[in-house]
């Protein structure tokens, strides 16, 4: 009687993330851009402030001295999309910490002790998606006015709806699993519960959720900036940048051209890192 050897089934290997594209592409990107604007202070001492009025709107690589061009005033476009580029990236960073703490605490709450806390948490959440972004924009730049620590604040508070529905809706689900009903009745209070055992089984998706909301920010603050109601117009930002040379496009294109260039490639390769997150930190198992 011939036998048949059973067979193993293989667990699913991970690819490594070097074999990823979007790990790839999006961290030469994202790395590459943040250690350029971290070096610029080094690599220009003086901020893209230093006017040369006789090399006033030189196109790009005219002058090895200005070797992306100069803006109406003289001022190095390099130097100044490397240091505005310090100003975006951390309104996007810094807004969506703020954001994230702010809304993973709401959404602990709503989604733990569920009841009166929930119903009120959840009815302040409905009444912020209800009003127009734009008119919360207006009118709380319009009371505070605009400047860094603003913009950042009015993302903060404008955010954390994001971070607070997504984790008070993953809450629900886990508070009802066995390990959490285990914990609860061999008496672990209630803080421990929630930092060793809940917010350790939702912190995943709410890291992609981060990574996806700084690339986000960093358009809503060069939006801003080139409406008028962002960063200082004197702070070199991307949005500033971008604002300052709309007058020139048809002259002076590499002034509005180059910030326009900075905010994509960075935009592309912080939503690269983040689809490549959310495919490895994937609640179906999904392998890549």
């Amino acid at each position: 009687m011939q036998t048949v050897a059973p067979v193993l089934a293989a667990a699913p290997r991970r690819e490594q993330p070097w074999r990823s594209l979007e790990f790839v592409v999006g961290g030469l990107l994202t790395g590459l851009m943040v250690l350029l604007v971290l070096l610029s202070p080094l690599i220009f001492p003086d901020r893209g402030s230093a006017m040369d009025l006789a090399a006033r709107l030189s196109p790009p690589f005219a002058n090895w001295s200005h070797i992306l061009g100069t803006d109406p005033l003289g001022r190095d476009v390099l130097a100044r999309v490397l240091v505005g580029g310090r100003i975006s990236l951390m309104v996007g960073v810094l807004s969506v910490l703020g954001a994230s703490v702010l809304g993973i605490a709401i959404g602990l709450v709503a989604g733990y002790y569920r009841g009166f806390w929930d119903m009120l948490l959840m009815r302040c959440v409905d009444v912020q998606l209800a009003l127009p972004f734009i008119l919360i924009a207006l009118t709380f730049i319009s009371i505070l006015g605009g400047g860094l620590g603003n913009i950042i604040l009015f993302m903060i508070l404008s955010q954390w709806v994001q971070f607070a529905r997504l984790v008070r809706g993953m809450v629900l689900s886990v508070r009802e699993r066995e390990y959490v009903l285990a914990a609860r009745a061999f008496g672990v209070r209630d803080l421990p519960m929630v930092w060793h055992h809940v917010l350790p089984n939702v912190i995943g998706p709410v890291i992609i959720l981060m990574t996806l909301n700084v690339a986000n920010n960093i358009l809503l603050e060069s939006s801003l900036t080139f409406l008028g109601l962002g960063v200082d117009p004197l702070i070199p930002s991307w949005g500033g940048m971008l604002a300052d040379g709309r007058t020139y496009l048809q002259t002076a294109w590499w002034v509005s051209v180059f910030p326009g260039v900075a905010i994509m490639f960075t935009v592309l390769g912080l939503n690269l890192l983040g689809d490549w997150l959310r495919d490895r930190i994937d609640p179906t198992g999904k392998t890549r």
